[in-house]
């Protein structure tokens, strides 16, 4: 095969770090591999170029001598290779020499099942499934139920435990519950995505909980108690001292939401002072008020 630039066969551009070609690899060996491509000639050549490139690239004596001279030096990986249904495609010395591209390597990195002539299973595609909780269940912690559909039709039910103190955007992987896998294959998992609503009253910082308490102006003034309804249905007393000012904030410790990694441990509650000004007045209070701007 003529000599393509290693890095776009790849994709990737020439200043790429080992892992970006890494997984810029696997990702196109999975999809032109042969065994997923049957009988597909475009593919089975295409999978050659990926890995041509990569073991140029993943070399670093090779790739410094790519990048200076346009050649890795030697022939190419693939001159003199056979049929793909051996165990290798021969390189340099040779079918599994030095240079040489061995399948059972490439699927159990890549696909999970290994087979010596190449003709392996490939594992399944993870399914992702998004679920919407309130704040109050990933407080708690809860459970969903989810139907799929099997392979031959039948319909299956899952259920999947979201635990306590999980956050927006918080993953939970269940092994060998998602697609079915080729050949026989493992199944792949599924990973279940968490989506927060929003609440009325607080709002999440990681693990920390904030929140706006109306107090009306004469308890900002002379100070008070507001009782204050906090997670998990109960409630506690906040003592609002004399001439408070508006938007002052208080910390409440280890009222905020559990620790995901441990649920015993919880973040802090911030409530915010938002002070509520009269929308009436009597002419009594107007000229105490009057008054007290004299004084």
């Amino acid at each position: 095969m003529a000599q393509r630039n290693y890095y776009e066969v790849l994709g990737v551009p020439r200043d790429a770090s080992d892992d970006e070609i890494r997984k810029a690899y696997r990702a196109l060996a999975r999809k032109y591999h042969p065994d997923v491509n049957p009988n597909n000639p475009q593919a089975e050549t295409r999978f050659k170029e990926i890995n041509e490139a990569h073991t140029v690239l993943s070399d670093k004596t090779k790739r410094a001598q790519y990048d200076r001279f346009g050649t890795s030096g030697g022939q190419s990986p693939y001159q003199g290779a056979g049929s793909n249904t051996g165990a290798t495609y021969g390189g340099t010395g040779g079918p599994g020499g030095p240079g040489s591209v061995d399948f059972s390597d490439i699927f159990e990195s890549i696909f999970g099942g290994v087979d010596p002539r190449g003709r392996t299973a490939a594992a399944g595609q993870d399914v992702e499934q998004k679920v919407e909780i309130t704040l109050e269940e990933a407080f708690m912690g809860t459970d969903r139920r989810f139907q799929f559909h099997t392979a031959n039709g039948q319909t299956r039910t899952i259920t999947v435990k979201i635990p306590p103190g999980i956050e927006h955007g918080g993953k939970i992987r269940l092994a060998n519950e998602g697609a079915p896998g080729y050949g026989g294959g493992r199944r792949g998992d599924l990973v279940v995505v968490v989506n927060m609503a929003q609440h009325q009253r607080l709002e999440r910082r990681n693990h920390d909980l904030y929140a706006k308490v109306p107090v009306d102006l004469y308890d900002m003034i002379l100070g008070g108690e507001i009782r204050i309804p906090v997670m998990g249905g109960k409630s506690l007393t906040l003592k609002v001292p004399p001439l408070s000012q508006n938007g002052t904030t208080h910390r409440i410790p280890n009222q905020g939401m559990p620790l995901r990694i441990n649920p015993t441990q919880r973040g802090d509650l911030y409530l915010q002072l938002d002070v509520v000004l009269p929308t009436q007045l009597t002419d009594a209070a107007r000229d105490l008020f009057i008054q007290l701007q004299k004084s």
